[in-house]
């Protein structure tokens, strides 16, 4: 069954060769009890190590079962070690921080053995040894002759061919002794036991054969056995199956080296807290520095998408290339620094930057085709949508808003007419002079999401149809009197006072003024559409203006289009900007419905089927009063007059030159003329095409966006120059861009920055990582060679402490995400007072899963060298470790 042929094994110690063998000679049987005895230091473990394939013979050879173990790889001794070698040692060589079951059953997880089958396995071993009792014990509350029936049941689980005993009862009392080898003398009777031990009265007592070693050779065997060669070829099946190609063991799974792995590290908790403490510090830095550059890039976002919204690209039906005044500016102030030289140095010059920003101003004046360019935005070959978060389109029409109580007065609230009738002048001059802007109603922009993100509903909702709007309120709740006064929700006669005061030089005290959320969200309004102000003549087919008639006016404000306030909406708190600066926000379904219904009226029906007459007068437009007419056109023009008239007239006629006569009715024949034209009649009745904006904005989210949109401009105006289609060419002019242009790179710079410092904590963390894993093999060094002892391979053991380093990864991670998370709520406390921006730092959640991943995968990285160290042990060196 075994045999070793002249196997020598020499060790080195310094610069000496030490012969721990010299060419040894000896079979063993397949069942027996065999004693090794001789002095300490004459080859008896070496002896006994080489049999178990913990060591490696230098030359010689050792057969197993008539097959040489010349050619055996490491994979071949694991599984030899696994499934037909036993060993019981002096110190035992139990796990500590498993429990006894489980020491029992760990040669069977090497084995592939399922759960359920080991655990049935390892509970007969050890009831076979006496300890049934006591599975659920940790070794260290066991007596010595327990642990040391542990050891055996553990070699025995496997149902090995040979068990190796090393100085099993050394450690143990005589009583304990004597019960230990009784039981190893009731396993002899089927296995082959190999027992060193330095007691030759118990080697007497209980063996079958006595083996002397003295100087690495034998020298004395009381029972000598010699096999036949017939012998291997009645082996069982398992010992053919050995002859053979030694089969790989079956790899230890990563969920048993977890739980090796595990176990461990619960035993110190107290350490391993202050382990997975150390390395989540790494991780803390990084989950900071993520969650401040989130922040701070989530607040970077809100502002550029809050900013853009209040600049978008704006477009116009004529533009003026402010970019060549700038430039024009610009080059004045290059020619000022690089130094002037005039003729007389005693005399004044004018600079002629005021006559070339005029000439550029009026001379490049642009007109751009809207219709044309909407189409194309509207069109898939452009890919606005993937920049723009929202497209507004500007009307030359206007929302006439009415107070729908005509009791007291018609009080129009938009355009706002109450300053205007204060002060006897337009509202231009009116906001020039005040420094303000009494532009109430204003159309919100159609991104429901950026309304959301810079607006809260405090009452009411957003509107959902084309006549609903929405109050617009300060952090406070408030609106000023101004806006009060436009909507009329102050009496307007205030004013009045208010400038008798001044004029007197008093002072005036407004009366307070609030409104409940109710009261606000009853209030209507009146629209009155601008083609409404006319009204037909039917006795000439004309239309009337009759604004100014406030009879008239009261029945169209009564017949008007109903407007509701449905919502009350203030700023939100964390909004850096908002994108509206009016009291009322209006939907744009407002403006097409205002001007659908304008061009269904009649009078804009009658002007674009008639564009050569003026609807308002019946006269052709560009009759200048000239005339050029002739004696028929006389006789033609009295042919209209009543019978008795024209009878009177012609008796005239008759002592008359045709001269005379066309110079007698120039007077009454001279046609009426007319300044109109049928463009500015169309404007005044507020016509617009749809597909014909006055103005176009754009708006995007981020500065690439707006880059981005700016290409597709630029890349629209190429292909139109290339179609030799200059008239398209659309001109406009970046304010942001002019205003903002390095705030990209800037934010680029501090990502960067950032980026930096995080690596640094990844290496640093790295190193720590390596570091405590590679402690943990030192302390773990034992364990490795009693994993080795009972059949683990090196990746086993690789496997069991990648294992460990994923473990305390993970445990670091969550660690450092939770620490995290609770140093967010102080910083975010301190960056609130200091800079006024409440909850900048945040950690979003895939950043925490992946630091967590991150963390996992560094500890796995970083315990690549130490599980290789662990892996490389020798496991003899590792088993004498303490």
């Amino acid at each position: 069954m075994l045999k070793l042929s002249k196997v020598v094994k020499n060790y080195k110690a310094g610069d000496t060769v030490v012969e721990a063998l010299k060419g040894v000679d000896i079979e063993f049987r397949k069942s027996e009890f065999v004693s090794v005895l001789g002095p300490s230091g004459c080859g008896k473990t070496t002896l006994l190590n080489i049999i178990g394939g913990l060591d490696r013979y230098d030359s010689g050879d050792l057969s197993i079962n008539g097959k040489s173990t010349k050619d055996f790889e490491d994979a071949d001794w694991d599984f030899y070690r696994n499934n037909s070698i036993g060993f019981v040692f002096q110190s035992y060589n139990l796990i500590p921080h498993q429990s006894v079951l489980s020491n029992v059953e760990l040669a069977l997880t090497l084995s592939g053995v399922s759960k359920k089958e080991r655990r049935r396995r390892a509970i007969d071993a050890l009831e076979k040894v006496g300890l049934h009792d006591q599975i659920k014990k940790r070794p260290n509350q066991l007596s010595g002759g327990q642990m040391q029936r542990v050891a055996i049941a553990r070699a025995l689980v496997n149902n090995p061919d040979i068990l190796l005993a090393d100085e099993p009862t050394g450690a143990l009392d005589s009583e304990t002794s004597v019960q230990i080898m009784n039981i190893l003398k009731e396993i002899s009777k089927d296995k082959l036991i190999l027992m060193v031990t330095h007691n030759p009265e118990l080697a007497q007592q209980y063996s079958t054969r006595i083996v002397r070693l003295l100087d690495g050779n034998i020298v004395d065997d009381t029972n000598p056995y010699t096999a036949v060669d017939a012998v291997a070829e009645t082996a069982s099946k398992k010992q053919k199956r050995a002859q053979k190609k030694i089969e790989r063991s079956k790899k230890m799974s990563f969920f048993t080296a977890l739980a090796l792995s595990l176990n461990n590290l619960l035993t110190k908790k107290g350490r391993t807290f202050m382990t997975a403490l150390a390395g989540s510090i790494g991780i803390i830095g990084i989950a900071l520095i993520l969650s401040l550059s989130n922040g701070i890039q989530n607040y970077i976002d809100r502002v550029q998408e809050d900013t853009l919204s209040s600049y978008p690209i704006s477009i116009t039906k004529e533009t003026t290339d402010l970019g060549s005044v700038a430039a024009a500016m610009q080059e004045q102030q290059e020619k000022l620094e690089e130094g002037i030289v005039h003729e007389d140095p005693e005399r004044v010059y004018a600079s002629t930057i005021m006559t070339d920003i005029m000439n550029i101003m009026l001379n490049q004046t642009q007109t751009n085709n809207l219709k044309e360019f909407k189409a194309y935005i509207e069109s898939d070959e452009s890919n606005f949508s993937q920049h723009a978060s929202t497209v507004q389109y500007g009307y030359d029409i206007d929302l006439n808003i009415f107070s729908p109580d005509t009791s007291e007065g018609i009080v129009q609230v938009n355009p706002s007419k109450v300053f205007e009738a204060l002060y006897g002048q337009n509202m231009s001059e009116m906001q020039s002079e005040m420094g303000m802007s009494m532009d109430v109603w204003q159309e919100m922009l159609g991104d429901q999401v950026l309304l959301d993100s810079q607006y809260d509903v405090i009452a009411g909702n957003w509107p959902q149809n084309y006549n609903e709007v929405v109050l617009i309120v300060n952090q406070y709740n408030e609106i000023s009197d101004a806006v009060m006064y436009a909507l009329g929700l102050k009496d307007p006669n205030e004013l009045t006072e208010l400038m008798q005061a001044v004029a007197a030089g008093k002072t005036f005290e407004s009366k307070a003024t609030s409104y409940s959320f109710d009261e606000i969200l009853d209030m209507t309004f009146k629209l009155v559409l601008s083609c409404d102000y006319y009204d037909y003549n039917a006795k000439n087919g004309t239309w009337t203006d009759k604004h100014e008639d406030e009879n008239y006016m009261r029945e169209q404000i009564a017949d008007g289009t109903e407007i509701k306030i449905v919502g009350i909406i203030r700023p939100s708190e964390d909004a850096v900007s908002t994108s509206m600066t009016g009291a009322i926000g209006y939907t744009s379904s407002l403006t097409q419905y205002a001007i659908e219904q304008t061009n269904k009226s009649a009078v804009v029906k009658k002007q674009l089927a008639n564009p050569t007459v003026d609807v308002f007068t019946g006269i052709k437009f560009g009759n200048d009063g000239s005339t050029d007419f002739t004696i028929e056109d006389v006789y033609q023009y009295v042919a209209s007059l009543d019978e008795e008239t024209r009878t009177q007239v012609m008796g005239y006629m008759q002592a008359m030159s045709e001269e005379q006569i066309i110079a007698m009715f120039a007077e009454q024949m001279a046609p009426k003329t007319t300044e109109a034209t049928y463009d500015g009649n169309l404007a005044l009745l507020g016509v617009c095409d749809l597909d014909n904006p006055s103005m176009i904005n754009i708006y995007a989210s981020t500065f690439e966006d707006k880059d981005a949109i700016s290409q597709i401009i630029e890349d629209y105006n190429n292909k139109m120059t290339d179609d030799e289609r200059e008239d398209l060419v659309i001109n406009y002019t970046d304010f942001v861009g002019l205003m903002i242009s390095s705030v990209s790179t800037i934010i680029n710079f501090i990502s960067y920055g950032l980026i930096a410092f995080v690596s640094i904590s990844l290496v640093v963390s790295s190193i720590m990582i390596g570091i405590i894993t590679y402690t943990s093999v030192l302390e773990r060094t034992k364990e490795i060679g009693i994993l080795r002892a009972i059949g683990a391979s090196k990746k086993d053991i690789s496997r069991v402490f990648n294992a460990e380093t994923l473990v305390v990864g993970f445990t670091s991670g969550l660690l450092g995400i939770g620490l995290t998370l609770l140093l967010i709520i102080p910083i975010n406390l301190i960056l609130e007072y200091f800079a006024d921006v409440a909850n900048i730092a945040a950690l979003p959640t895939v950043g925490g899963i992946a630091l967590v991943i991150i963390s996992m995968g560094l500890t796995l990285i970083a315990g690549i060298i130490p599980s290789r160290v662990a892996a490389n042990k020798d496991p003899v060196v590792a088993l004498r470790s303490e």
